[in-house]
């Protein structure tokens, strides 16, 4: 098992510019707005020859007008929880803050190796200001910026310390990376919440809930494989913020380098225009595809001949490509669920197979 690092903090210290700067990617989405960042998202940070894994959290907010407050709130307690080494970003030109100190409290209850990071230290005039964060009673902080870069590779230098746990070296063969893309509010995150077993993705009715794409490595049951959680795709004149966009485009990213999609339609809505555009971007890519119809408990007639008909739909509309399997079942009631896997697994092994002249 790699060593855990989990970054925590009230919302807009620059939690996830500091993911991204850690791992040298742009893996999670940075905008202004407070609260982007909602699922634990997960990456690989190598310093001095040492690998760790590195998870970034939402903000924690406590009595916010934020629908989604208590399910965030519960992924940042999750990532505490897992974390072997925990970092509390603050924010240095706004000072130390009530939310500071309750997040403050939460980490000296957990008993886990805390260090505390003075973010926005873009220069030495504030840098001194970090003293403050000492009131905390979490050691040093740590002065960094981490839209800038300067004060992290002392900050990656004193992580490296804190670990307990020997690194195994983790290597990762070629294992199938299985995408599951639809449109907002088709079931994506409950579909892998159901087969991993545990609430990675937060779920709600609102359409929209996940904006950054999710890896998670599956093993059970004789599968390995990654399956991974996108934010739902909408027509281009739906979408209506700046960071919905950038969810979209990570979404189209995702589906470029994935090797089987899975898309996601929801039963009660039947096929809609843009599920067809989210299959011509599948088919331009040439990856393979298996077409998951979800919320089959709510529909309330359930013979062959319905099945029949609406597999005739589907096959109709995606017309001339009719060669893919289509399975009907509920990430709800986890119905079918792992037959999909399964199939995802054959159609993976049929793309790779080689046909002789």
């Amino acid at each position: 098992m790699q060593n855990l690092v989990a970054i925590v903090g009230r919302p807009n210290v620059g939690k996830s510019t500091l993911f991204n700067r850690l791992t040298q990617t742009r893996q999670a989405i940075v905008t202004e707005v407070s609260g982007t960042t909602r699922d634990r998202q997960y990456g690989k940070v190598s310093w001095n020859g040492q690998e760790f894994s590195l998870v970034d959290t939402g903000g924690w907010v406590v009595n916010s007008d934020d629908v989604m407050e208590d399910e965030i709130n519960k992924q940042v307690r999750i990532a505490i929880d897992e974390a072997d080494v925990i970092l509390f970003v603050v924010d240095v030109m706004n000072g130390r803050t009530d939310l500071d100190a309750g997040v403050a409290q939460m980490l000296r209850r957990s008993g886990k190796p805390v260090v505390v990071v003075a973010n926005k230290s873009d220069n030495f005039d504030i840098g001194h200001q970090a003293a403050e964060f000492y009131s905390f009673g979490l050691g040093d902080p740590y002065s960094v910026s981490a839209i800038n870069g300067s004060g992290t590779g002392d900050l990656l230098d004193h992580i490296i310390t804190l670990f307990t746990r020997d690194n195994e070296e983790e290597i990762l063969e070629d294992i199938p990376r299985f995408a599951v893309v639809g449109r907002p509010n088709a079931g994506k995150s409950s579909i892998i919440n159901a087969l991993i077993g545990e609430e990675r993705s937060i779920v709600t009715d609102i359409a929209g809930t996940t904006r950054d794409s999710i890896y998670m490595r599956y093993n059970k049951f004789g599968m390995d494989f990654y399956l991974i959680d996108t934010a739902g795709i909408r027509k281009k004149g739906k979408v209506t913020e700046d960071l919905e966009y950038f969810s979209v485009i990570r979404s189209i990213r995702v589906i470029e380098n994935a090797d089987v999609c899975i898309l996601m339609l929801d039963a009660t809505r039947g096929i809609e225009s843009q599920d067809l555009n989210i299959f011509s971007l599948i088919q331009k890519n040439r990856k393979g595809l298996v077409v998951f119809v979800n919320k089959w408990d709510t529909v309330e007639e359930k013979n062959n001949v319905v099945i029949k008909t609406f597999e005739n739909a589907i096959r109709q509309r995606l017309a001339p490509f009719t060669d893919f399997p289509i399975i009907f079942g509920s990430a709800l009631t986890k119905q079918r669920i792992l037959k999909v896997m399964d199939v995802a697994k054959e159609v993976y092994t049929n793309r790779k197979r080689k046909v002789s002249t």
